[in-house]
């Protein structure tokens, strides 16, 4: 059986609207000739019915294991498993289709993920793309994955970052779903400082240098003053706040010239204000290879960085690369932590 060093570095793997591309990608990704063994336990969690559609469209044999008690996960070896939660026994898939059944079966995916995690069973979860309206009309009160987690962990949404990254650009959110119109009062010193920290920290664990640069709110970061003011209220404060602390951060720069001086090399990373004026230079690089990560969560989270792809489930286009990126980089974080402990641990017992 695997030593509990392994066990506590076991890793969860949603597969988010079961009727998107969640399964289909997993049956890609996981099942195909070849395919590298994972070093932890995997497991992963949601209806089996959706799972076996798939695999009997790709003419593949069952790749996983079944576990009827998740919470045997820590004793489980290295290897593919899967949970179909008892609650979706009765699950009928409806590929390509938005249903609130599949928006259920996510949220009761999830919320299972969230006590295997929170009781420390497992270490890390990637995520697969779910539909938030389906998810809100099964019950489930939440815009996307990232304020899930944030409650469940006990957090508050503010307490969490989002970031998305590539092999070129990095790229943090101080507000992430909010209307536009309600953006500029969510930008406080406060939001700022600990996007900058949570961000800094990450990419200083990846072994990546450089500052963060961080985006003004308004056109031209504001042009002292002239054009808004949040840049000298608020952003220019926390940013010399963040030197202070010796977080390497630089800015506020104009977002319409920084990306391109992060993709030069310039900065480690960007924080960007909104969802938009970040995610649209990122996506623009590395649409369907990104990863999205959760940062100032206790444990890891990493996740596709597209949607459901309804229009394309079933018809054998869907690129792997971005889940196949987010389960590489998840496992990657949580052997740094690891690492990271047991320098811990033998510095202590020195």
């Amino acid at each position: 059986m695997s030593s509990p060093a392994d066990a506590s570095r076991s890793l969860l793997l949603t597969l988010g609207d079961p009727n998107g591309l969640g399964p289909e990608l997993a049956v890609q990704l996981l099942s195909r000739h070849g395919r590298r063994e994972p070093k932890q336990p995997l497991l992963m969690i949601g209806p089996e019915q959706a799972l076996s559609l798939h695999l009997k469209q790709a003419g593949q044999e069952r790749f996983w294991l079944p576990l009827a008690d998740p919470s045997q996960l820590r004793e489980c070896d290295p290897g593919l498993y899967l949970h179909s939660p008892p609650d979706l026994d009765g699950f009928s898939p409806k590929p390509g289709q938005a249903d609130p059944e599949g928006g259920r079966a996510a949220g009761v995916s999830l919320d299972l993920a969230c006590d295997l995690l929170t009781h420390g069973l497992a270490q890390g979860v990637v995520t697969c793309p779910l539909n938030k309206a389906m998810l809100m009309a099964a019950g489930f009160d939440f815009p996307g994955h990232t304020e899930f987690l944030a409650e469940r962990a006990g957090l508050a949404q503010d307490e969490v970052c989002m970031h998305l990254c590539g092999d070129i650009l990095r790229v943090s959110l101080v507000t992430t779903h909010p209307p536009l119109k309600d953006v500029p009062g969510l930008i406080t010193r406060e939001r700022v400082l600990r996007a900058l920290r949570l961000t800094h920290a990450h990419v200083r664990q990846l072994g990546l240098q450089g500052p963060v640069a961080v985006c003004g709110l308004n056109p031209h970061a504001g042009e002292s003053g002239k054009i808004g003011c949040e840049e000298i209220e608020v952003i220019i404060p926390a940013v010399q706040e963040a030197l202070e602390q010796g977080i390497e951060a630089a800015g506020p720069f104009p977002a319409d010239t920084v990306f391109h001086r992060a993709i030069q090399g310039e900065f480690s990373a960007v924080l960007a204000m909104y969802h938009d004026q970040g995610l649209g230079p990122l996506k623009l690089l590395h649409f369907g290879n990104a990863v999205n990560v959760t940062l100032g969560l206790p444990f890891v989270r990493t996740s596709v960085d597209h949607g459901t792809g309804y229009d394309i489930v079933g018809k054998g286009v869907a690129h792997v690369d971005s889940l196949a990126a987010a389960l590489d980089l998840a496992a990657r974080l949580l052997d740094n932590q690891g690492v990271a402990a047991g320098t811990a641990a033998h510095a202590t017992r020195e």
